[in-house]
């Protein structure tokens, strides 16, 4: 089976995540703290969404260990589950790429736990944090590492330089709620700084929706060599409203992160940014919160792929009243025509 570095080199690798919020819609998991507890308490239901994603297209199947580090575990008490949480989620995902033609990998994100005013002090404590996932992900077998989330030029480089250690290529991606990072570096000078740390792929991911992701992405494309990874949220964010975690309703009231309905993209939408990103030169193409296995689908069609679940991909042309005979579709429906 061919490696990240390998697939990126022959064409888009298309990732797929969203795991947080889609579990939670399904009532697994605990908007808030958004602890991955369900890895532990149902694996099924963690099991079964990395199957719809494969079916979907997906060639990545992500450890959902999100959040699944110790300074979060300690906030909800669940500390003494650390390992076996992260294990079972690297199992679950192997359990289910092996399914298919797909790769693991193992998952870092940002820690709460770095200060750029103390980044001696608690970049070793981040530095801890990430060495054992990252050295679990080792044990479990996953391909590489994806470090993503970031805010802190000083914490993603802390997450290279963990997996570079351990033997791991890597994929850091930045969400930072403002144009730039918190510590103060434009996107494409963030990913600059993560390239020559040796990192394989920069990028960003969640926080934005394609329309105020895309540009970022192709400054972020213009600034490096490597390949580029664009994950965003499906959520239709504006040049005023430019991230999820901005968005308002009509009357003003705030949608993240459990009023965001009315803002999803259609799949068709993301099938549109997926061709977009790749004719921008991004390598590594996928979603994060919000996203879910019909949008993965249509991205993965549109790039030219048949996909196991491509078999139930509409067709419209055998809908009773929009595809029919309209003749027909009125003696059935007579109040269709009305």
């Amino acid at each position: 089976m061919n490696g990240l570095r390998e697939r990126l080199e022959q064409d888009v690798v298309l990732g797929a995540e969203g795991y947080l919020f889609e579990l939670e819609r399904r009532g697994y998991l605990k908007s808030g703290p958004y602890v991955p507890e369900v890895v532990l308490d149902f694996p099924d239901a963690v099991r079964e969404l990395h199957r719809e994603f494969l079916r979907a297209g997906a060639e990545v199947m992500v450890a959902f260990t999100y959040y699944g580090h110790r300074e979060k575990l300690r906030m909800i008490g669940r500390e003494q589950d650390l390992e076996p949480l992260n294990r079972q989620a690297l199992r679950l995902a192997r359990e289910v790429a092996a399914e298919g033609d797909a790769l693991v990998a193992g998952n870092i994100c940002n820690t709460w736990a770095y200060d750029p005013e103390a980044p001696q002090s608690s970049g070793e404590i981040v530095r801890e944090m990430y060495r054992e996932q990252v050295e679990w992900a080792v044990q479990e077998g996953a391909d590489f590492i994806i470090s993503e989330t970031q805010d802190y030029v000083g914490e993603a480089l802390i997450g290279v330089e963990v997996t570079r250690k351990l033997g791991l290529p890597t994929i850091v991606t930045f969400a930072s709620t403002e144009a730039r990072t918190i510590d103060g570096y434009e996107f494409d000078e963030a990913c600059k700084r993560l390239e020559a740390a040796g990192a394989d792929v920069v990028g960003l991911n969640c926080s934005r929706g394609p329309a105020t992701m895309l540009p970022l992405i192709e400054k972020i494309r213009a600034a490096v060599a490597c390949h580029v990874a664009a994950q965003p949220v499906p959520y239709r964010t504006t040049h005023d409203q430019p991230t999820f975690q901005t968005l308002r309703d009509d009357g003003g009231g705030r949608a993240f992160p459990i009023a965001l309905d009315p803002f999803v993209h259609t799949r068709f939408e993301l099938a549109d940014f997926a061709a977009a990103a790749r004719d921008a030169g991004v390598g590594y193409i996928g979603v994060c919160c919000g996203g879910a296995p019909h949008h993965v689908r249509a991205m993965a069609e549109r790039l030219g792929r048949t996909v196991p679940a491509s078999r139930y991909s509409p067709d419209l042309a055998l809908h009773p009243i929009l595809g029919g005979n309209i003749e027909e579709s009125e003696k059935k429906y007579p109040s269709w025509k009305d």
